[in-house]
């Protein structure tokens, strides 16, 4: 005998407890095709009708920002069972039923599930951003769930019941489930084909999308989000920083990915997304907040020790200072300041230089001196040049955000 379908839940749940159920009777099943690591992206995706790239950018960002996508993504391959199997591969290691994956690599998944959960919940990453994003994940999953949980509905699999048998020797009958033939008739004759199931119908396809605009109409936008607030940025206005005009166009990149997930665009747009989300972790990983100048490129040549400005700055940009064309007779003192870019400054040949260099994450190299990473230690000294001692008297600080500086002689 076999188990029957269940028939389709009607469109609209009544509570969170009926909710929470038909979403694990109906949970979304990881394709054999169009997975790129163990399918639960896509799995979602096809589940909901939605962009699984959309579901492949929630994952990566939950990962980035508090680290609980990894060990969401591991606990939903090891609770989402894969096409044609009878159930998950963590309910199969419990012997409930068929599982395409091995029990070997369940194991190891489960295994690695446990440091992931604790590194992203111990608040060393993003304090509290493991919570906050299990939390939003969640919630997403059981709106998503709540709203779109009738539509493209996984078919069950069945599993069959087998009949017992009786074989004592020649002769010996085929007996029933209580272990006795009443009619003691012969055994071959009971032996009667089973009735072939009907097929189950083919889901009906799903109807073409038309082509939607949103994805060129919001990778447009955030072209002119990020020109105008460059703009506006190296004006002087403080708020337009690197930073913010980052967050601003991933805004509108967000916005437009979202939206083109139910109307089949803007899948190309994660390929800006992603870097740019790059770029906004390691600026804003840094305090930016006390570098001023605007954004853009900054080229100084002085030629005379009155042209030489107190200090140099740029939020964002590059800042070129070359000091090589002043005279030897006037002592002369600067300093530059960068938030984020690349600074070189080159000195003259002979110049007996007391430098200052530092940065808060990128590399710095002064006079061959070299120093990189997270919290870069600062690089102090004097510098006589080839000649020794005597020549134009330079006190030079060179204060870097993110990025990298440079200073070197001609």
């Amino acid at each position: 005998m076999n188990d029957t379908a269940e028939a389709p839940k009607p469109h609209g749940l009544s509570g969170f407890e009926e909710t929470v159920k038909d979403f694990w009777a109906s949970r979304p099943r990881r394709p054999a095709r169009g997975g790129k690591i163990g399918g639960v992206a896509a799995a979602i995706g096809n589940r909901y009708g939605i962009d699984p790239v959309i579901v492949r950018v929630a994952f990566v960002t939950a990962t980035v920002f508090g680290g609980v996508g990894a060990s969401l993504y591991l606990l939903c391959w090891l609770l989402f069972p894969a096409e044609g199997d009878e159930v998950s591969p963590v309910e199969s290691l419990f012997g409930q039923g068929r599982s395409s994956m091995s029990k070997a690599l369940t194991i190891v998944l489960a295994v690695l599930f446990f440091p992931l959960s604790s590194w992203a919940f111990a608040g060393g990453w993003f304090d509290g951003g493991g919570i906050i994003g299990a939390a939003m994940m969640v919630t997403a999953l059981y709106l998503l769930h709540r709203g779109r949980g009738h539509l493209y509905r996984p078919v069950p699999v069945t599993r069959s019941a087998t009949a017992a048998f009786s074989m004592s020797g020649p002769g010996a009958t085929r007996t029933s489930d209580t272990g006795w033939d009443p009619l003691a008739a012969d055994p071959m004759a009971w032996d009667l084909p089973d009735p072939t199931p009907a097929p189950a119908p083919p889901p009906p396809p799903r109807a073409p999308r038309r082509r939607s605009k949103i994805g060129v109409a919001a990778f447009a936008l955030a072209l002119l989000v990020a020109g105008a607030g460059t703009a506006l940025g190296s004006t002087g206005t403080t708020w337009f920083s690197a930073p913010h005009v980052i967050g601003l166009v991933l805004g509108v990149l967000g916005v437009g990915m979202v939206a083109g997930a139910f109307a089949g665009a803007g899948r190309k747009l994660v390929l800006l997304a992603v870097p740019l989300s790059i770029v906004g972790v390691a600026l804003t990983s840094t305090s930016l907040s006390g570098y001023s100048g605007g954004m853009g490129d900054l080229t100084a040549r002085p030629a005379s020790a009155a042209q030489v400005l107190p200090s140099y700055q740029r939020t964002a940009g590059t800042i070129d200072l070359d000091l090589t064309g002043l005279p030897t007779d006037v002592p002369v003192a600067t300093e530059v300041h960068l938030g984020a870019g690349d600074t070189t400054v080159r000195v003259p040949a002979t110049a007996d230089v007391t430098y200052t260099c530092e940065s808060q994450a990128g590399t710095v190299d002064c006079f061959g001196h070299e120093s990189s990473g997270l919290g870069v230690r600062s690089l102090t000294g004097v510098d006589y040049g080839p000649d020794g001692p005597g020549g134009l008297q330079l006190t030079l600080k060179v204060d870097q955000g993110a990025g990298t500086a440079e200073v070197r002689r001609g």
